[in-house]
């Protein structure tokens, strides 16, 4: 029952990552910088130059991070921020327009969810713990990434710009369903109809921000919340997380159903299993594997 509600982009973004099963772990990147350290992959958008806008490159960048991340059985719990004053700023429309480009590929043509899409469905259907750290402006598709993420975490430096509108276009990157969920209706209207921008205390008091820390305690305050989350039981929290997410429109009963089955996916890691009852009984810290 469970595996009948992991709608067509799921399982898109799922066969992508086992298509690059193989990648080179050595992946140099231009626009982003990746770490993993004590099972918690950092992503750093690099552009600072431009507040972290979103070319070409970085986006098919975040991509392959986040299929090295699905395939990294090591990594528990994400990490994105931006280098400099901002986390991200959005599409960058500062490059040349291209000129007399071929007909693009027919499967490009025929996709539905076109770049944006495909960007917040990589973020919120990554499959482990994400926390995006405000160290600055997000606006536009940037602002979405951060909402993509399960937690954000930010202080009084934090920015949120929700802009389409300005440059006469209406959400995209999963805004309109994201912000919401998170805000409510009419506060999402709000920043959507006048396109004004939020910073930190305010973006707490609305739910944008899930922490509020001071300046320079954000990443800091990132990594407790991240080495908790990895210091749990892997297939628990990706469940946990699975479950969470597809049960945000059922309605009672089939979100009953979801966790009956959840458990079953929880369960999938014996040695855990046997390790969480012998650290309860034998009074001392918990070493999950994942198996």
């Amino acid at each position: 029952m469970w595996n009948s509600r992991i709608d067509k982009t799921v399982r898109t973004v799922m066969m992508a990552a086992f298509e690059n099963k193989q990648e080179d772990d050595a992946v140099a990147y231009e626009c982003l910088e990746y770490d993993v350290s004590a099972h918690i992959a950092t992503v750093t958008f690099n552009r600072p130059d431009r507040l972290n806008a979103l070319n070409g490159a970085l986006r098919s960048e975040i991509h392959s991070a986040c299929d090295r991340i699905y395939q990294d059985d090591d990594v528990r719990a994400v990490i994105f921020t931006g280098k400099g004053r901002g986390f991200c700023a959005g599409a960058d429309l500062t490059g040349p327009r291209p000129e007399g480009e071929e007909t693009p590929p027919q499967n490009e043509r025929l996709d539905d969810l076109g770049w944006v899409g495909r960007l917040a469905s990589a973020i919120y259907q990554l499959g482990k713990p994400t926390i995006a750290v405000m160290n600055g402006v997000a606006a536009g598709a940037g602002m979405s990434i951060a909402l993509a993420c399960d937690l954000r975490i930010g202080s009084a430096v934090s920015r949120f710009k929700t802009v389409f509108a300005e440059r006469g276009l209406s959400p995209d990157t999963g805004m309109s369903y994201f912000l919401p969920r998170l805000i409510g209706y009419g506060r999402a209207a709000d920043l959507i109809f006048t396109s004004r921008e939020v910073r930190g205390e305010e973006a707490y008091r609305l739910g944008l921000l899930d922490r509020f820390v001071a300046e320079g305690e954000i990443m800091s305050c990132a990594r407790d919340v991240a080495s908790r989350m990895a210091s749990l039981p892997p297939m628990a929290i990706r469940s946990s997380k699975r479950v969470l997410q597809y049960n945000m429109d059922l309605d009672f009963q089939r979100a009953l159903i979801n966790e009956s089955s959840g458990l079953q996916f929880a369960r999938r890691s014996p040695n855990d299993q046997k390790e969480q009852r012998a650290s309860f009984l034998e009074k001392r810290k918990a070493n999950f594997t994942g198996t």
